[in-house]
């Protein structure tokens, strides 16, 4: 059966089951792959290609030139016993867009693997087209008047969408947040549990230093944040922001909201070549922006002048930083966020709080890749072998 109910909503959100199929390859290709030996003879090659002492990853502060494990697809069930027998969950995000259609990969293997168990997981998983605080709390609302044993969220904004969150609870709902932004207990917020991305200053933070290491700390930056109000967004920035401040010969000179969308990104990149001549680095915060920013960059004919650093694993971006147009990217672990959500939903639908069985804040990691690891990432995600 299928566990990720299709439900169109009349609040407009939608699951794109044909692009998460898509997706999917990426498991089957790394599967094959390690099967075969490919995969160690890609590492191997990679190594054997690189200069000497080239950094490939960056991950949790430790850089290294041996392969890191970027994205986990072998995850197994803990050892808890779940007390019933059949769960029913909603989970909402900020966008429909591919960074949610990987988590959404680690949800549904954890709940096939709950199947094989005996334990039926079944799940709506919808969010707008455009990221709305308001439309967010207009799917919460309607969830709470639905049986859902658990409602999961991936905050939109956190002063809005927090005091949304701390009714339902105070209503008897069970709420999780996770993903990438959380609405954490220092914010006011009354959610559970948040599984997901725990270090995204510290991200931010990572990828700047990179930058201006490249730039040999000196030179003008302009900084893509992605949604206004979004904690993933705004911590990595304000990381970023931090980091430059350290360097007295380098300049902000101008950071933009691009909605965490491309063509926003795109649009905005031309303006920041266009008004500033000697812009040396952009900072991109989101998933969209580094490719938007890399084709403005690549249209300018400026892409030896420019160093770009940007978030995550889609795969035109990859190709730029395979390319040297992208100098860095900060890949998080999507798969392993969507398989430890559903873990923690169980648990929290069982009326287990945090503590011995699951931590309140479950974190993931995010690797910092350089170009000459570009290459693996697209045998790993997406079945490229060229």
């Amino acid at each position: 059966m299928s566990h990720l109910k299709e439900k169109e909503k009349n609040l407009g959100g939608r699951v794109h089951r044909k692009t998460l199929m898509k997706a999917g390859l990426g498991a089957f290709f790394l599967w094959s792959a390690v099967l075969a030996g490919c995969g160690k003879k890609a590492s191997d090659e990679l190594m054997q290609n690189s200069e000497e002492g080239q950094v490939l990853y960056h991950q949790n502060g430790i850089e290294s030139t041996e392969s890191a494990s970027v994205v986990k697809f072998d995850h197994k069930l803990d050892e808890y016993m779940p007390l019933k027998k059949q769960y029913n969950f909603y989970f909402t995000y900020k966008t429909v867009h591919p960074w949610w259609d990987a988590v959404a990969l680690g949800m549904e293997d954890a709940a096939k693997q709950y199947e094989e168990k005996g334990i039926i997981i079944d799940y709506e998983y919808l969010a707008p087209n455009g990221a709305s605080a308001q439309d967010q709390i207009q799917r919460l609302k309607d969830a709470a008047g639905r049986d859902f044993d658990v409602i999961g969220v991936d905050v939109a904004d956190v002063e809005i969408v927090s005091p949304v969150i701390n009714e339902l609870m105070g209503e008897g709902h069970k709420v999780m947040t996770f993903s990438s932004s959380d609405a954490a207990k220092e914010d006011g917020c009354d959610r559970i549990a948040y599984v997901g991305n725990t270090h995204n200053y510290e991200d931010g933070a990572d990828l700047t230093r990179a930058l201006c290491e490249k730039l040999n700390y000196k030179g003008k930056v302009a900084i893509l944040v992605g949604t206004k109000g979004a904690p993933c967004h705004e911590d990595r920035a304000l990381g970023a922001k931090d980091v430059i401040a350290e360097y007295p010969d380098m300049e902000i000179v101008e950071i933009e909201y691009d909605e965490d969308t491309v063509e926003l990104a795109y649009e905005f990149t031309k303006k920041f070549l266009t008004d500033y001549e000697d812009l040396a680095g952009i900072v991109c915060c989101n998933m969209s922006n580094p490719v938007g920013a890399a084709r403005a960059v690549i249209e300018a004919g400026r892409e030896d002048e420019v160093v770009i650093v940007g978030m995550d694993h889609d795969q035109e971006a990859l190709h730029y930083l395979k390319d040297g147009i992208i100098y860095a990217l900060g890949v998080q672990d999507c798969y392993s966020i969507g398989f430890d959500t559903v873990q923690v939903a169980v648990k929290i639908a069982d009326g287990q709080l945090p503590g011995e069985n699951y931590p309140e804040k479950t974190q993931e990691i995010t690797t910092i890749v350089y170009q000459n690891g570009a290459a693996e990432m697209l045998q790993i995600l997406y079945g490229e072998f060229n």
